[in-house]
Parts: C-alpha cells; structure tokens; sequence
C-alpha cells in the first residue's frame, strides 16, 4: 500500500484551493453565518484530550447554541449518559471544532476555536427548556469559521426521505448493550422502556 506521508505529496495530489474555498473564512461569525447557526438544531462538537479525539452529537431547539457576540458562542450542556467524554476533554485542552447541520440545506458550518466549561448559574439559567436547567455551558472563542460546500450532503443524499433506513433492520441500542455486557444490562425491556424515560429526562 502506499502510504501518503508529507504536505507536499498531499498537495501534488490535490493541488491547491481556487478563491472560493479560502476567501468564505472568517476569524468571527457574520451575519450569513449567524443565519446558519441559528436555524440549525444539531452540531457535531470535536475535543481532543489526553486519551485521543472524541466527536459528540448535539441537538436542541433551533438556534441552541447562542451566539453571545461576533467571537463567542455557547452550547448548553442537556442531559445524557453523564460520560462527559467532551468536557473531560475540554478542560484538559480547550481545542475544539463544531460541524453544524440544518435540515434540507445542504449547506454545512465548520467552526474551529478554543472552550471553557461554565457552570455559572445566571448562564445556566438562561437555557432553560421548561424549567430544566443545562448542568454546564460550553463558551467557545470562535477562531476561525466557514461553511463547506454541499457535495457530502448530495452524495449521501442525507435529507431523502426515501432513502431511510428503516430502523428495524438495524440492532437497537437494548439489543447491542445485552451483547456487549453478557446481558446483565440492556435487552427488550430497556429498548421498550427507553422512549419515556426519554421522555421524562428529555431536558
């Protein structure tokens, strides 16, 4: 196999970006970008750590993440698993990357910059979704940001609704857990019990 090692074998392969792809990046969010963020309900949130790399979904309400000025952005912290994998990492090193995506555009927003984790309670306060509080924010200091072309999204073909896959030919988070733990956890019951405590937990 052989075996790319250098930039400039990268760029003899590639060559290098027409205008279009370099003069669409800015160092703050402007006025097209901030329409993006905020009709967008779902980001991908990248931290690097100690251990490796760790990409994180995101999903709220449509303009979820704030946009406190032109440089600074906030990401309430909603309920989960309480792994933390991504805050773990973001108070160890403060890189992080956002991808955001809206659905039926196929526009997508890649931000680059640098997060602090907040737990201060007037900011907590101030994502409330009926009458839950995220347990932190992420404050992130947007570096550099752009939007990337539509080329993944028309290829996948990602918003086609016929182009589901019907979930019943896929294993269900119960069904992956009982193999994976020996069956001490998981299985039919939590697959039938997982929507309302869902429900109930959504905030």
């Amino acid at each position: 196999m052989s075996v790319v090692m250098t930039t400039e074998q990268l760029e003899a392969i590639y060559g290098y970006p027409n205008e279009a792809s370099t003069v669409k990046v800015a160092d703050r969010v402007t006025p097209p970008y901030r329409t993006l963020i905020e009709n967008s309900p779902f980001a991908a949130l990248a931290t690097c750590g100690p251990e490796g790399l760790d990409c994180s979904p995101r999903g709220d309400l449509p303009g979820f993440v704030h946009i406190h000025d032109e440089k600074t952005l906030m990401m309430p912290d909603r309920r989960g698993n309480n792994r933390i994998d991504s805050l773990r990492n973001i108070v160890r090193d403060p890189r992080v990357a956002l991808l955001f995506l809206i659905p039926g555009s196929g526009s997508t927003l890649r931000i680059n910059g640098r997060a602090l984790v907040s737990a201060d309670p007037d900011l907590l306060a101030s994502f409330k979704v009926e009458g839950k509080k995220p347990r932190t924010v992420v404050v992130m200091t947007v570096d550099d940001i752009y939007f990337q072309c539509a080329r993944a999204i028309v290829r996948s073909d990602l918003w086609n609704s016929d182009k589901r896959v019907d979930p019943r030919t896929l294993p269900t988070p119960g069904q992956i857990l009982a193999v994976m733990s020996e069956h001490r956890v998981g299985g039919e019951q939590y697959d039938r019990e997982w929507p309302e405590r869902a429900r109930q937990t959504m905030w």
